[in-house]
């Protein structure tokens, strides 16, 4: 299959079969403002040739904020610079959606101010109160989701999805780690994915059937009590009755285990797409459009992966950062591998507020 033909989700046309998933870039202002940096990162990507740029996580509710500088899209006082991200990659020809999010137990009270709310009381690894959410509590927040949803859509950008992996508050809610409930949340999958379809549903009221909704959630967490696989086909197979347009598909959590969000060491094909497992199992039973990210690497890999049926795109996002140009040089024929090192050394100018950068590549030039 050509991995560089066009394609489409829910009418919106991509150029390619590669994506760029979201992830924390800490370049926006304190308030959750896109800034120039961040815009211009956006252009970049769209002008390297990605067909699908999926935003930062941008928080829904200031209660969900998860770290500094980080995007917001939770008031309309933020949509200058929403639309001006919008309007950049649309000039370079690119499409992009924006992640909406809730960092729920993770959330950080220091930065918003409010006690961080989670679907229960558990104590991992939080040194402060969370608040236990009401039913009430869950409707304010699924509003929220829509409300972020009429914004990014009000601000041209192509779609949206909704975040609910890597222990975040919708995938809170999915795993018995987080969530002990005894209510009409908890307890069964059915229960526990109420959340996530109210999301989905009052989304999809406030945007309409013909603008893409796409969701984001974890094969399994992989830890002992965690999310399992069994349980997130059946997550997705609800997902695609009630009219999700693709599906992401990571794992992991924020807290570590087995298997963390983003791994160290992909130095060789076996090392890459690490999920992949987990995904031929899920797109034999779920029928909508999955999109794979996890340890992508290499060109000949995701070839492979397409090919066998194993997903029908593939999620980059640390390539990215090292290279913004890295599908363009494969669309020209030369497909060596990623130059990242998957080494992680990006998040460190991210928390010392000084936004998003491969370390070794700057490195590398400053030496040059």
């Amino acid at each position: 299959m050509d991995l560089f033909a066009s394609t489409e989700i829910n009418g919106m046309t991509l150029a390619n079969r590669f994506v760029r998933s979201a992830t924390w870039e800490g370049m926006a202002t304190e308030d959750g403002a896109a800034t120039p940096d961040l815009i211009q990162l956006m252009a970049e990507l769209a002008k390297g040739g990605v067909g699908l740029i999926v935003s930062s996580h941008a928080y829904v509710t200031k209660q969900g904020q998860a770290g500094p500088w980080q995007l917001g899209v939770y008031t309309d006082d933020l949509m200058p610079g929403l639309q001006k991200m919008a309007a950049a990659v649309h000039a370079q020809g690119g499409k992009i959606i924006m992640q909406l999010a809730h960092a729920g137990y993770h959330a950080n009270g220091k930065l918003s101010g409010m006690m961080p709310v989670a679907p229960s009381a558990v104590a991992l690894i939080a040194k402060s109160p969370r608040k236990v959410l009401t039913e009430e509590d869950i409707q304010d927040i699924v509003q929220a989701f829509a409300a972020a949803a009429i914004r990014a859509k009000e601000a041209d950008f192509d779609g949206v999805q909704i975040h609910a992996a890597h222990g975040y508050l919708l995938s809170q809610f999915l795993s018995p780690i987080y969530n002990h409930r005894t209510d009409g949340y908890g307890g069964g999958i059915q229960n526990r994915s109420k959340p996530m379809m109210a999301v989905l549903k009052a989304i999809r009221k406030a945007v309409g059937n013909d603008y893409p909704v796409l969701i984001k959630m974890n094969c399994g967490d992989f830890i002992e009590n965690g999310l399992i696989l069994k349980d997130a086909i059946q997550v997705g197979k609800m997902l695609a009755e009630r009219g999700i347009d693709a599906i992401e598909l990571s794992g992991g959590l924020l807290t570590g285990g087995r298997m963390s969000p983003s791994r160290m060491g992909i130095h060789s094909p076996e090392k890459e797409a690490y999920f992949q497992k987990e995904a031929r199992a899920f797109k034999t039973e779920v029928q909508v459009p999955l999109i794979l990210v996890g340890g992508n690497r290499s060109y000949e890999k995701a070839q492979q992966i397409v090919d066998n049926g194993i997903a029908d795109y593939i999620s980059l996002c640390r390539p990215f950062i090292r290279e913004p140009g890295l599908i363009n040089r494969w669309r020209s024929g030369d497909f060596t591998k990623s130059a990242c090192l998957s080494d992680n050394k990006c998040f460190g100018p991210i928390m010392t507020g000084k936004g998003l950068f491969c370390v070794m590549d700057r490195e590398e030039k400053e030496a040059s």
